[in-house]
């Protein structure tokens, strides 16, 4: 079997469990040296258990391959450097850093508290930017000292935060604005060897059994395992993908899709000051433009 990551180092967060680590798993499998970063929190983001990171990497090391346990907090500072570094001391260099922690607090907006908006946008935002930060400041010194990078962030939006769903403005806010972060990131990277791609996955973990998914059926439960998000993520990953950046793609078990992001629609030349003559012109407009898509990225009806 050809081994698509074979020597690269890799950090993947929030590994402990469901999606991140089967990421650690495949990546592993396929040669990669892992850091396997996991707080260990509950669902919602309070408590900690190294626990998780720690079995992750048993299994690593028991099919003969290399990884170490991580506990830092990616929305600190402090702790993300500690996390690049990790990889850095241990195994010499960094290539791969998924971002993939998070959590959830769901509320609907009138009953959200700050606290629950602040927490989300805290792991999921800065969570994002701060190891993203400084491992491109790796990189970026990498390229000035003469040095070559085959480099990859990959982050993890959401289907909540591309197309939208209620009791998660929080959550969503926070995703969209991974898919942009990525986006932008993929345009300043570029010139270190860097490349930036997100995916929106929707798998069957611990985060959406609480949205109906526990009760599915084991045929379902088969098709929406976690398991199957990490092909795309390990194959991005690889030194074959370093012509895609800048993408967000939509992943389940059942379908990858490229999702196109905003564009420009119907529009309206020279607009009328006039509140009384524009209105009507913006309703038309209204009418004329594609619906906002549904939580399966299709059309609403």
């Amino acid at each position: 079997m050809t081994k698509l990551c074979e020597g690269r180092v890799a950090i993947i967060t929030g590994a402990g469990r469901g999606i991140g680590r089967e990421h650690a798993l495949l990546l592993a499998h396929h040669g990669a040296r892992v850091v396997v970063n996991d707080l260990g929190g509950s669902m919602d983001g309070e408590g900690n258990d190294q626990g998780p990171a720690h079995d992750v990497v048993a299994e690593i090391t028991a099919m003969g391959g290399e990884a170490i346990a991580n506990g830092d907090d990616i929305s600190d500072w402090d702790g993300a450097e500690r996390l690049v570094n990790s990889a850095i001391e241990t195994f010499g260099g960094l290539d791969v850093l998924i971002n993939n922690a998070g959590i959830l607090r769901d509320r609907m907006l009138t009953n959200m508290s700050e606290a629950e908006w602040d927490a989300v946008i805290k792991v999921h935002l800065k969570g994002t930017f701060a190891p993203a930060r400084h491992a491109a400041a790796y990189w970026r010194n990498r390229a000035k000292a003469g040095e070559t990078n085959d480099a990859r962030i990959i982050n993890t939006s959401s289907p909540s935060g591309i197309y939208g769903n209620v009791g998660q403005t929080n959550y969503g806010a926070a995703k969209a604005g991974i898919a942009s972060f990525t986006i932008i990131a993929a345009k300043e990277l570029g010139r270190y060897g860097v490349t930036v791609n997100a995916i929106a996955p929707a798998a069957l973990t611990r985060m959406t059994e609480g949205l109906g998914m526990g009760n599915a059926s084991e045929e379902i439960k088969e098709q929406m395992s976690p398991a199957h998000i990490a092909p795309i993520v390990c194959w991005l990953a690889s030194p074959a993908a370093a012509h895609v950046t800048g993408r967000v793609f939509d992943v389940t078990g059942q379908m990858i899709s490229v999702s196109e992001g905003w564009h420009r629609g119907p529009s309206l030349e020279h607009p009328p000051d006039d509140i009384g003559e524009l209105g009507p012109k913006v309703s038309e407009l209204v009418a004329q433009a594609r619906p906002n898509a549904n939580m399966y990225g299709y059309d609403e009806k």
